[in-house]
């Protein structure tokens, strides 16, 4: 059984989607641990970074954070993900065809 408010301090739908998309990016910006970083993958990280948050790619905050457990970033696979992640974001939000594979 859920917890009903009262009327006056139900979100609307925008605050509702703001507050989400809030928890949505404040996720992304965790650290990494030395674990997730030796097992990374990086196209498949890249991919959620293009897809679910539509932002810039992060690769140097991830290269930053899984240097202090002595792994290296792979850019160039990160990068991949990011662009086919970002390509399905624009499509999936404005049903545009976006960034065109080389």
């Amino acid at each position: 059984m859920g917890v009903r408010l009262p009327h006056a301090q139900r979100l609307s739908p925008r605050a509702l989607a703001l507050l989400m998309s809030a928890c949505v990016l404040a996720a992304g910006c965790a650290p990494m641990s030395d674990a997730e970083c030796r097992g990374a993958n990086w196209y498949a990280i890249g991919e959620r970074d293009g897809l679910h948050y539509g932002l810039r790619p992060h690769i140097d905050q991830y290269a930053y954070q899984c240097e202090r457990y002595g792994v290296q970033a792979v850019e160039k696979d990160y990068m991949a993900g990011w662009t086919d992640g970002y390509r399905e974001f624009i499509h999936r939000s404005t049903g545009a065809d976006c960034c065109a594979p080389n």
